[in-house]
């Protein structure tokens, strides 16, 4: 017989798209699963949508956090395997089956990880943008990623318990990188499964996208500084993201000189940054590409190295000073941990 998968569904006002989610989950062609929707303290007419699926609701009265909704709903559930994901997110139809191959193959002891579909469902430039970045940044390394994030993540349940579930306590959209380490430390194996994919639903323009960047920058600093990792290479946080903001930023201070001083020379280091950069997100680039063809592509590429990288520089300053500043308190990294 198929292992029993509770699917585990943390909501938070997200009554335009929990409905979306949930027809995909009860459309998957993994026959053996349940779902549970935790919602969190909605003021939306999420409930409403969710009353109207064959699913087990847990409300909480306050707004705690994902963290705590996730652990709420694991503890309700009687599955042997769980997987999370997110209100926001769509299953594909094999994407159980995946993830249950996945944690099996794998045996005790791991946990499997998937990633967004390159196309997203709102097929708009900068969530497109937003869906190749994230699916090419966690699938680099399958065989050892350093996290994996909670829109598809599989894992015994029994594991699950056993490491306590996630920190509610942790950064914000950070519980997942927080968990994962937490896992690997205690002997864990993490394994990404490209295959396991689920559609996400953005709805970016220009401003959600550097804004988003600005948030998970701040936050990821702040984490990294903690854990003094900063250079690590890891997921979206990856060493040529890095690159690619200090390159950006490199050019900024050349361009100044050239501009205030008349050197005109700096402009040939200019070109070898942009060129070194390009070179390097090579891979990257490549897949705009296969994503979406040579248009795509170019305008993606002058996204990434003209304007992403401005927002991802400001995001990680200011987690630095978050964490830095004057009265915070230093964070060793056992306390990290």
């Amino acid at each position: 017989m198929s292992d029993l998968v509770s699917v585990v569904i943390p909501n938070y006002n997200g009554g335009k798209t929990i409905g979306k989610c949930l027809e995909a989950v009860y459309a998957s062609d993994y026959g053996n699963f349940e779902v549970i929707v935790v919602d969190d303290g909605s003021v939306d007419n999420s409930l409403e949508v969710i009353t109207g699926f064959p699913c087990q609701l847990i409300r909480l009265e306050r707004h705690a956090g994902a963290a705590k909704a996730r652990n709420t709903g694991a503890r309700q559930a009687s599955g042997d395997i769980l997987f999370f994901t997110d209100a926001d997110c769509l299953l594909l139809r094999d994407t159980l089956s995946h993830a249950v191959e996945a944690v099996s193959a794998a045996g005790a002891n791991v946990v499997a990880g998937g990633t967004y579909t390159p196309i997203p469902y709102d097929n708009r430039f900068f969530s497109r943008f937003q869906s190749v970045f994230i699916n090419y940044s966690e699938t680099r390394r399958p065989a050892d990623p350093d996290y994996i994030a909670t829109h598809a993540l599989a894992i015994p349940a029994q594991g699950f318990r056993d490491q306590q579930g996630f920190a509610e306590e942790a950064l914000p959209i950070l519980e997942d990188v927080e968990f994962s380490h937490r896992l690997r430390r205690a002997g864990y194996r993490l394994r990404m499964q490209p295959a396991m994919q689920v559609r996400h639903i953005f709805g970016y323009s220009l401003y959600g996208s550097l804004r988003n960047a600005v948030r998970k920058s701040m936050y990821w600093t702040v984490y990294s500084i903690r854990n003094r990792d900063l250079l690590r290479d890891s997921g979206t946080a990856s060493i040529e993201l890095k690159v690619n903001v200090m390159a950006w930023f490199l050019s900024l201070l050349l361009i100044a000189a050239v501009m205030l001083g008349g050197h005109f020379t700096m402009l040939v280091l200019v070109a070898a940054l942009t060129l070194s950069n390009l070179f390097i997100s090579r891979r990257l680039l490549r897949a705009f590409y296969r994503a979406a063809g040579p248009g795509f592509a170019l305008a993606a590429t002058l996204y990434y190295v003209l304007l992403y990288p401005l927002a991802v520089g400001l995001g990680a300053f200011a987690g630095a000073l978050v964490q830095l500043g004057p009265g915070q308190r230093r964070t060793q990294p056992s306390e990290a941990q």
